[in-house]
């Protein structure tokens, strides 16, 4: 069997040569609770069990960030006074959970904890899923109601109202303020998927604003479009000047343009991100106003109307962010690929990602489903694809400069200390402790990730049995700080003990 497997892969051309791990690479996992049923059966333990065993799980499949959903509705899953508790929290919108916690405060604590950065994931403008739930009494809708729209059977703000806009920024100012969150992310919705036979019913706004801000009657679509940005705009200088080094990223549809309409666009045959959601993802990246993109390329290779390949080139090609990272589609990941007999197209797009030289990482959909090893997705991810940890592509737009160095490595019992770098700068604070260790008679080689042995929110660890290390090991701690530009490392400490 193996003899004809080599001439099959002679025949071919293609080698069982492994795919290259990345010391550099973005990988995330969207924990969404929209929709979700399960949570408001569960008790305020069960659900802090859910995420720690969730969170352990990406930890172990090599994953370096969790997008953790926390405003799905004009809702929260954390305690604000502005907007109500979520009802996929405990089954009814404004109800707080009992016994009192704070999810977010929990999910980010927790997620530090296991090396991962914990990014919250906002819905800028949707209230409702369908037209049978209830809305919390005091939810601004009846405060406000005229700058809201019924679409379909879902409610939303309208984008056009300045008071949408200004609202939507004064949730996102105070998740900044309050909580220590890595970045803030937003999905694709933006103005509402199209309703079949329907307009979005926002004529009054266009009327009233339009004129003022330049646009005629004619360009409705480009006012629309304008309205998104002058949100994304005022959510990044909002963010930028209460913490400088939090990131502010989009997670678009995947087709931004079809090229049956626009030179530019892609060779692709669907719903226009920037015709029909009103949102030019890739203008905001080249202007600056994102920090990253990860367009949601979740069909197969082959697709006839949205080809992965297709589409993965033209997001490369277009060099639109320096942080491009792509979403992942775990439903579809045991596609077989044409061109590998007996293979799935897991390997090829991981592939893809790591040669093409403007993609930095990926992103599962859903994270949920890798626990489970939905499609042996996970299985793959902690043996072949995310073996070695990685740390993510530093953000050196934001900030270049590399924190000091830690120091006096040394051993107590079984237990590794430090002492991480003492600044005022906060955009030199260390976020993550990185700890190599190197097998006796190695060269220390900080570039190769196979020797990153652990990324700790701290400066001590407690080194388990099964860790292995030999008598000899080297042992050396760098650290990164919130932009992910790493220190040169400390001096090194020779493992003295079986």
């Amino acid at each position: 069997m193996k003899l004809r497997l080599l001439i099959l892969l002679a025949l071919t051309g293609l080698t069982l040569t492994p795919i290259q791990a990345q010391k550099r690479e973005f990988r995330g996992a969207w924990i969404h609770i929209v929709g979700n049923t399960e949570l408001r059966t569960m008790t305020s333990e069960q659900v802090q069990d859910l995420i720690r065993n969730t969170f352990d799980d990406l930890a172990k499949a090599g994953c370096n960030a969790v997008i953790f959903q926390v405003r799905p509705q004009a809702d929260a899953f954390y305690p604000s006074e502005l907007e109500p508790w979520t009802r996929f929290l405990t089954g009814e919108q404004g109800k707080a959970p009992v016994p009192f916690w704070d999810p977010l405060a929990f999910a980010i604590e927790e997620a530090h904890k296991r090396g991962m950065e914990l990014h919250a994931w906002c819905n800028p403008y949707r209230v409702t899923s369908n037209d049978e739930e209830v809305l919390w009494d005091e939810h601004l809708y009846f405060k406000n109601p005229n700058i809201f729209r019924k679409y379909g059977k879902q409610l939303y703000f309208d984008p056009g109202e300045p008071e949408s806009r200004a609202h939507t920024v004064r949730v996102v100012a105070d998740i900044v303020s309050r909580y220590d969150v890595d970045a803030i992310h937003f999905d694709d919705y933006f103005y509402p998927y199209p309703v079949r036979f329907e307009e979005f019913h926002d004529d009054f706004s266009f009327a009233k604003y339009s004129k003022e801000q330049g646009f005629e009657y004619w360009q409705k679509s480009d006012w629309r479009r304008n309205n998104v940005e002058m949100l994304i705009q005022e959510l990044n200088d909002t963010i930028k000047a209460l913490k400088p080094w939090v990131r502010f990223g989009i997670s678009p549809f995947g087709i931004h343009r079809n090229k049956r309409d626009y030179e530019d666009g892609s060779e692709t045959n669907g719903l226009s991100n920037y015709d029909e959601l009103f949102a030019d993802v890739p203008a905001w990246g080249k202007k600056g106003i994102i920090d990253y993109i990860v367009p949601q390329l979740y069909w197969k290779i082959g697709t006839k109307a949205a080809d992965y390949e297709v589409l993965i080139h033209w997001w490369n090609d277009g060099a639109f962010t320096d942080h491009l990272y792509i979403g992942q589609n775990i439903a579809v990941m045991d596609a077989p690929d044409e061109k590998r007999p007996g293979q799935t197209q897991l390997g090829r797009k991981i592939e893809m990602t790591r040669e093409l030289s403007g993609v930095a990482g990926n992103v599962w959909w859903p994270g949920w489903s890798l626990p489970k090893n939905d499609k042996q997705v996970k299985e793959r991810l902690v043996n072949e694809f995310q073996k070695e940890l990685a740390l993510i592509p530093p953000y050196s737009r934001l900030d270049s400069i590399a924190p000091m160095s830690p120091k006096n490595v040394h051993r107590h019992g079984k237990k590794l200390h430090w002492k991480q770098p003492k600044t005022d700068d906060p955009m030199q604070e260390a976020l993550f402790s990185i700890l190599y260790v190197f097998p006796p008679k190695t060269e220390p080689d900080f570039d190769n990730p196979k020797y990153i042995h652990k990324i700790i929110h701290g400066d001590e660890y407690v080194v388990p049995k099964e860790a292995g290390w030999k008598k000899g090991s080297k042992i050396a701690v760098t650290v990164v700080d919130r932009c992910w530009n790493e220190s040169e490392p400390s001096g090194i400490y020779v493992w003295d003990c079986e």
